[in-house]
């Protein structure tokens, strides 16, 4: 059967690329009504969908739009919503993206957890994967298999001293929230000036994101960009990871790509029935993959 939550909660914190201080509302919603963002700071209160076929950008997260109104970086409140088998669930949010929070789904699953889950009862309709699917294009692919269950694999390649190849597996969505939960989103340093020349990340720092610093860059440059993200200076001697917090796992990286495919695919609007193996995923090929399973009914 579909389910929804038991009871509302309210999440707050800063935009990973507004920046703004943001507060999110996470409702229960009627039975068929699926997932949908309500942007109650607007006059007309437009409310979006969360849908393959409303995404309209995949830079550094997944942008959805409707009704002149946007969304963006909601793929790891879609993976929580997923991974606890809410199907119908209203987002009441007062800002153009989802606040970031520790740049992971852990905060979303512990409230999740908090309020409760409840079964309704309209029957739930799966996407359900009787044959082998291959999806490729420049370099990434996601290969669907048919099985009783979703389980999940990502690998991953940067061609990075730091960062070295890393496989990360998910056998269950019951191990979701202590596998793949707390896997934070990650950042090069050699990244960070060319996203906020695109007016991206401007509230990223060192307690929500992975910083990686795998390229020797001159201090007055790594000077520059402390400056640019408000942050005090950094003296940068060694190769490696910047954050405050030591990583969660050893491939907490390759684990957040796997939280994010959860997250994007679940822009189909059903739950899945299969194995996803994913190499090199992002935003944008996740997600037009979503849409092409959609526009071509693969669903039914």
């Amino acid at each position: 059967m579909q389910h929804t939550l038991a009871q509302a909660f309210t999440l707050s914190g800063k935009g990973l690329h507004t920046g703004l201080h943001i507060t999110a509302t996470f409702c229960p919603a009627e039975e068929n009504s699926g997932i949908r963002f309500v942007r109650i700071d607007m006059p007309q209160k437009p409310e979006i969908k969360a849908l393959a076929s409303n995404v309209t950008a995949t830079e550094r997260g997944t942008v959805i739009a409707s009704q002149g109104a946007t969304i963006s970086t909601i793929e790891h409140a879609m993976a929580a919503l997923m991974a606890h088998g809410i199907d119908n669930c209203l987002i009441e949010i007062d800002a153009p993206e989802m606040p970031i929070l520790d740049g992971s789904a852990y905060f979303i699953i512990q409230a999740i957890k908090k309020a409760g889950v409840v079964a309704q009862n309209a029957p739930r309709q799966y996407f359900e994967v009787t044959e082998k699917m291959e999806f490729e294009h420049n370099g990434s692919s996601i290969t669907f298999l048919p099985n009783d269950t979703f389980t999940a694999e990502v690998h991953v390649d940067f061609n990075s001293c730091i960062l070295l190849p890393q496989l990360a597996v998910l056998n269950s969505l019951q191990d979701f929230d202590n596998e793949i939960a707390a896997a934070r989103t990650f950042v090069f340093v050699r990244e960070i000036a060319p996203l906020l020349q695109h007016n991206l990340i401007k509230g990223g720092d060192l307690d929500n994101a992975i910083v990686i610093y795998d390229k020797e860059m001159p201090q007055q440059e790594v000077n520059n960009l402390c400056n640019l993200l408000n942050i005090e200076p950094i003296e940068l001697t060694n190769l490696g990871y910047l954050n405050r917090r030591p990583l969660v796992f050893e491939n907490e990286p390759a684990r957040h790509k796997l939280l994010d495919i959860i997250g994007d695919l679940a822009l189909i609007g059903k739950p899945i029935k299969g194995k996803v193996i994913a190499t090199k995923p992002g935003h944008t090929f996740n997600t037009q993959v979503a849409k092409n399973i959609l526009q071509n009914n693969l669903t039914k």
